[in-house]
């Protein structure tokens, strides 16, 4: 039986910065993956002469090498930043509306406050209010973070009812916008449906409409890739957890890839240890899960073991959407196509609140349609001459769970053959250039990453679930959690959280 001060189940974004961080502070960790390979959705794969980025969108945090933000210095401290070719997203995005018009993004506050006011000259005041309550937001509620931080213990009923009385005056924006929805600032600020799309685009990258995705989320994506600018990187996101897994390896860490982890063993309901796949037992002080708490509890452990509590705090929390995408490699540039912005949001009406509830359904009909071609930014990424394309709809599961096999890949391509329908709509001749399609459907997404309902946010991040409520305490002693179900999804804010996680471990063990 080997000993080790922590074990890291799972080597998703989480996992690896979990293990990076403790390995990177001296302690002795071992990191099991069930899959051949690390990164959980940060993979990439090949169909003939292209290599498709399964889900980076855009990598923020990253910040300038002179004015580094707080994912490029994690990297610093792993020793990776160099190891990458980062390449710069000039935009944030692109929003295509139904009328065949659309608006680019540039990502910065003063030329983006500026060219929505030249193009929304009627909400020029709202727009530049609008900008200014985001940054007092995100100021605002670092603020009230790094405060609480800072104090120690159970504070007393007397202090609780002065810091109930204070906390509107000391942070007003955050106590006036915390628990709002997206759509409820927008329709307080914007008169402008197309105003109002164009700024909420990020409401995607969380798998919510903007009727229920929070607002503080999109204030935080709006100003962290406004001030600290959207990054790719060469290779697809698979470099970049290569490089954070030979940084644990090269760090003293341990990595076991094809060699899942069985069940979590405790000893007087804490966890103690784990017993991988070939049978052998492994005892840590921690036991760090980068999987969802529902496989963790639910196929890691015994019915009988795990605590009631566990599933009373879980059971409020909803499982989170999937999705359906296609990924084509294209015999032509970008510009022969029309595509000019590597992130583009397509909407079918102006309704995006409406137009969600599709997916509910089994096939695309009005949903919202994400295309991505970093080939703009970057025309190394694929052969010369080429394009990599991915362009998808959110999709739960349910009505994919149902199909027999034979409807599911008749299904399928149907739904694949929709996507390039609407692609060929926006970008006339793009039938034409496809030399390679791959389709995933939010059974793909279950298969490869083993989430429940092939959930590719997690939990469903929505006002009441996620911000001030993420399902991140464990009620098992010496058991974490430090995966995007626990916390904001997305690359930069899982690594950056499961850094967290494991600093405050490294002070235990």
């Amino acid at each position: 039986m080997q000993q080790y001060d922590a074990i890291v189940i799972g080597a998703g974004n989480g996992g690896l910065a979990c293990a990076a961080t403790l390995a990177e502070k001296g302690k002795k960790v071992i990191l099991f993956e069930k899959h051949n390979i690390p990164g959980g959705c940060g993979t990439s794969f090949r169909r003939g002469r292209f290599e498709f980025e399964v889900a980076l969108h855009q990598l923020s945090s990253m910040g300038t090498p002179e004015k580094p933000g707080p994912l490029r210095e994690l990297f610093r401290r792993y020793g990776i930043e160099d190891q990458i070719e980062w390449i710069e997203i000039k935009e944030l995005f692109r929003v295509n509306f139904p009328d065949g018009t659309g608006i680019s993004i540039p990502a910065d506050r003063k030329n983006c406050e500026a060219f929505l006011c030249s193009q929304f000259p009627q909400e020029k005041e709202s727009i530049l209010r609008y900008f200014k309550t985001v940054y007092a937001f995100c100021s605002e509620s670092a603020a009230f973070a790094e405060k609480s931080a800072q104090s120690t213990g159970e504070p007393s009923a007397a202090k609780k009812a002065i810091m109930k009385m204070g906390f509107p005056k000391m942070y007003p924006t955050l106590a006036r916008y915390a628990l709002k929805s997206t759509q409820e600032v927008l329709d307080e600020f914007f008169k402008d449906v197309k105003l109002q799309l164009a700024l909420s685009a990020y409401w995607c990258f969380m798998g919510m409409p903007p009727a229920r995705f929070p607002w503080s989320i999109l204030a935080k994506c709006t100003n962290i890739y406004m001030e600290d600018k959207p990054f790719y990187l060469r290779g697809t996101s698979m470099m970049m957890n290569q490089a954070i897994m030979d940084a644990v390896q090269r760090m003293g860490g341990v990595v076991h890839l094809n060699r899942g982890v069985k069940r979590i063993v405790l000893e007087g309901g804490a966890a103690v240890g784990v017993v991988d796949e070939k049978g052998e037992e492994y005892r840590a002080s921690k036991i760090i899960s980068n999987i969802s708490p529902l496989a963790t509890y639910g196929a890691l452990l015994q019915p009988e073991e795990v605590p009631q509590a566990a599933q009373e705090y879980l059971r409020p929390y909803t499982i989170g959407i999937s999705a359906l995408t296609c990924f084509i490699g294209l015999d032509c540039t970008p510009e022969e196509i029309g595509f000019t912005t590597s992130f583009t949001l397509n909407y079918e009406s102006f309704d995006a609140n409406e137009d969600f509830k599709d997916a509910y359904k089994l096939l695309p009909e009005k949903d919202p349609l994400v295309a991505t071609c970093y080939t703009v930014d970057d025309p190394e990424i694929s052969p010369p001459g080429t394009s990599i394309i991915t362009a998808g709809t959110l999709k739960y599961s349910a009505e994919w769970e149902k199909l027999t096999p034979e409807q599911y890949y008749e299904k399928k391509y149907e739904a694949g053959k929709r996507i390039v329908a609407r692609l060929e709509k926006m970008y006339p001749g793009f039938t034409d250039h496809i030399e390679e399609i791959e389709v995933a459907t939010p059974l793909t997404h279950m298969r490869y990453l083993n989430h429940p309902g092939g959930a590719i946010y997690g939990y469903e991040q929505d006002v009441m679930s996620s911000v001030f409520f993420f399902p991140a305490e464990s009620k098992i002693p010496n058991l974490e959690f430090a995966s995007g179900w626990v916390n904001a999804c997305g690359f930069g804010p899982n690594y950056l959280f499961a850094d967290k996680v494991a600093t405050k471990i490294a002070l235990e063990v």
